[in-house]
């Protein structure tokens, strides 16, 4: 298989460590390896003092435990550790489609959801979310597209990058669906845990559905991605063997001082998605104000969930925006293109501390350039 280049990380490779002001990061505010290990006392002795040899390929049997606690269903066994959620989809797909076989993707989508199962010769369907209606999904809509070849449903909730969030109803609905056609629902919840308005998470569709999957990973709720851990969670236990037999052949095990420290920041996983939920929610209010004060310029749909919105440019072509915006300005937006040549949008992030001095930049860009925008 040759996938396509990624377009967005290509994107992020050029811009990513030299632009000042990053206003479209997908990740939460991270931490320093020092305060991670400051939230119990023997932690620091305890990772000076570790071994490093091989480990577990299914995961430390302790790091299962604590993500099996995240969900209501899960056991530790039904858990497999992957290197970040990139490798687990990675695999996943691999594992569940053959060449002609059928995919439904949740659209917009983060381009390995649907790129992998291209490469392998899958017939990639889109989901599309209608802008019209803050990218709500239809399950009508994805009734019209199933086929008798449809082995997989890809959802992804909340949404990167529109922060769209369905009701519980929809989930189980879906579900159903899933159990009268026969396909596998493979859930993206990477965001799981920072639902805005909402004082529940999302269930998991690993907990509703006994032959689904959850994807979920340290990198976005919990802001740590420097650990590259991420995992699968499934019932399925047909499917959880052949992914763990896979898994022989890309990373065989993970990293041992990532996954001691994902153990331990899991195991203050409330506290630190509660922190970043904070700093979102707080984000959200200069945004709300920001996009309200330019509503000839943008098309704001605020987010349900997650730390990433996608607000439509209602002038000129968004590709040209940001590059003006980027090289003038030093603020880095992600243009709706690397997500389809349709999307006349941009990926904003609000998860991180230093957003309202990037969203001040993008202000002053707006002020300096009157009515010329478009």
């Amino acid at each position: 298989m040759k996938p396509d280049p990624f377009r967005l990380e290509r994107y992020f490779s050029k811009y990513e460590f030299s632009a000042p002001y990053l206003l479209c990061c997908s990740d939460c505010e991270s931490m320093a390896l020092r305060d991670l290990l400051a939230l119990e006392p023997e932690a620091h002795e305890k990772f000076l003092s570790m071994w490093l040899g091989y480990t577990e390929s299914l995961g430390d049997p302790a790091l299962r435990q604590a993500i099996g606690g995240l969900y209501e269903h899960i056991a530790a066994q039904q858990v497999l550790v992957h290197t970040g959620a990139e490798e687990a989809i990675f695999n996943f797909m691999n594992v569940a489609l053959r060449p002609g076989d059928h995919i439904i993707v949740h659209a917009p989508y983060y381009q390995s959801l649907g790129e992998v199962a291209h490469a392998i010769g899958a017939e990639v369907i889109t989901w599309q979310g209608n802008p019209e209606c803050a990218w709500e999904i239809d399950l009508d809509d994805l009734k019209g597209k199933l086929t008798a070849r449809t082995k997989v449903v890809v959802v992804n909730f909340p949404h990167n990058p529109t922060g769209f969030m369905p009701t519980p109803e929809f989930n189980h609905e879906l579900s159903a669906i899933s159990e009268r056609h026969g396909f596998i629902v493979f859930s993206d919840e990477v965001y799981r845990g920072l639902e805005i308005d909402r004082c529940d998470p999302l269930p998991a569709f690993a907990d509703i559905n006994e032959r689904a999957v959850s994807l979920g990973v340290m990198s976005k709720t919990y802001g740590l991605a420097g650990l590259r851990i991420g995992w699968i969670a499934t019932r399925n236990e047909k499917l959880f063997n052949d992914l763990a037999a896979f898994k022989d052949y890309t990373t065989i095990c993970n990293s041992a001082p990532s996954e001691f420290l994902a153990i331990l920041a899991l195991r203050h996983a409330g506290a630190i998605a509660g922190r970043n939920l904070q700093i979102i929610r707080d984000n959200l209010s200069r945004l709300d104000q920001f996009f309200a004060s330019h509503a000839d310029l943008f098309e704001w749909h605020r987010p349900k969930g997650g730390s990433v919105s996608f607000p439509i440019l209602l002038r000129g072509a968004v590709d040209g925006f940001c590059a003006d915006l980027v090289e003038k300005s030093g603020v880095l937006l992600l243009p709706g293109t690397l997500f389809g040549s349709e999307f006349n949008a941009f990926r904003i992030g609000f998860g991180r501390k230093n957003m309202p001095e990037a969203l001040r930049r993008f202000q002053e860009y707006i002020e300096m350039k009157p009515g010329s925008i478009g």
